[in-house]
């Protein structure tokens, strides 16, 4: 078999039976759930922080 070439007869292999699936079998996306909070400090005003940046764009 060449780059890319595939067995025709190993197509009736991929289907698959969705009622033979049970919904048990999924994942489980709650287990990754965040339930918190974040807290920084950008330790510049505002002023300072728009300074910076046309400082930025005047080095372009």
């Amino acid at each position: 078999m060449g780059f890319g070439s595939y067995d025709e007869s190993e197509q009736d292999n991929q289907s698959i039976d969705s009622d033979d699936l049970d919904a048990d079998d999924g994942v489980d996306t709650a287990e990754y759930e965040h339930d918190g909070g974040v807290d920084y400090e950008i330790g510049a005003s505002n002023d300072e922080l728009l300074d910076r940046l046309q400082d930025i764009k005047d080095e372009s």
